[in-house]
């Protein structure tokens, strides 16, 4: 069920949020907490589409702020059942003066009692933490790989890092290393001397996975840029150096990796690049601070050097 209200109130839409609750019954009950996505009207319905579909594990309410320039006025829709999947969307579209205070817009309808997470699906604040909608949040989402300029994105969120940041970027990583956990707690159990990771120029993924393993094994790590033409977006291989040979975990596709170990017939894994259901999933799971997250985008990357050049 979808309920228009054009040119209200945050007031009239908590009203109607009422009504839907007395005449819906259990439908608004049992929210575990309040999802803000804070995202241009181009990709407003993709979050939401996300979010609809992370609410089956997560059944929340979701509050969509989109701002906008004109006139002074707050239109908002209200969305539940087959369109809100286990949630209740609230999307607000705010123009002119009344799109000039985000934590005021938002407030009156956050849930009693319950976390509050935020999220920037494209363009974040250049300070999630100090941002109005990121003071009241307990978690903080934002994407580095929506940035025009990954390493500088990346300096960015170490240098105004505060516990509850995270990033879509590092999420993307938990099944490589969920891979290369797994590959070293089997035999031989020799140390990593060196190790080399190689992924797309856009993504961030990249360097945060060569910080984390610098970090991680206290190794020299170097990293470089694919090829555009040859490969476009992710993770393409990860190669860690010990005295019998080289692991190596590739992907010649993106749906697929390639292991290879010294000794051992190539196994083909299945690593698809992971949708953003599921990476906002994840990241719900946890309403605590992410202290690795943490440490790599702020220790790991300040100490991790340039991409190797020409690569």
């Amino acid at each position: 069920m979808i309920i228009d209200i054009p040119d209200t109130t945050i007031s009239q839409v908590a009203k109607q949020l009422v009504k839907v609750r007395e005449e819906g019954g259990a439908v608004a009950l049992g929210r575990v907490l309040t999802l803000i996505i804070a995202a241009r009207n181009g990709v407003a319905e993709e979050a939401i589409e996300a979010a609809n579909d992370a609410s089956r594990e997560h059944p929340m309410r979701v509050i969509v702020l989109t701002l906008g320039d004109g006139e002074a006025r707050l239109d908002a829709q209200i969305r539940v059942g087959g369109d809100a999947g286990a949630s209740e969307v609230v999307v607000l579209r705010a123009f002119g003066d009344a799109a000039s205070n985000a934590e005021s817009l938002v407030t009156g309808l956050l849930l009693p009692d319950a976390p509050v997470v935020a999220w920037w699906p494209d363009e974040a604040p250049l300070d999630a933490a100090d941002s109005p909608l990121g003071r009241i949040a307990q978690r903080r989402i934002t994407d580095a790989a929506t940035s025009s300029d990954v390493r500088d994105r990346l300096t960015l969120l170490g240098r105004t890092h505060a516990p509850g940041d995270t990033d879509l970027a590092w999420t993307r990583l938990t099944h490589w290393r969920e891979q290369l956990a797994a590959v070293l707690d089997q035999p031989p159990f020799e140390d990593v001397v060196g190790a080399e990771v190689r992924g797309a120029a856009a993504s961030p993924s990249t360097a945060l996975l060569a910080a984390w393993l610098q970090m991680a094994l206290d190794v020299p790590v170097t990293w470089s840029y694919e090829d555009p033409s040859e490969w476009e977006e992710g993770i393409k291989s990860v190669r860690l150096t010990r005295a019998s040979g080289d692991i190596l975990l590739e992907r010649p596709s993106t749906g697929v990796a390639v292991l290879t170990q010294p000794g051992q017939p190539d196994h083909e894994l299945h690593l698809p690049r992971r949708t953003l259901r599921e990476c906002l999933a994840e990241e719900l799971r946890r309403l605590d601070a992410d202290l690795l997250y943490g440490r790599v985008i702020t220790e790991g990357w300040s100490h991790l050097g340039p991409p190797e050049q020409g690569a």
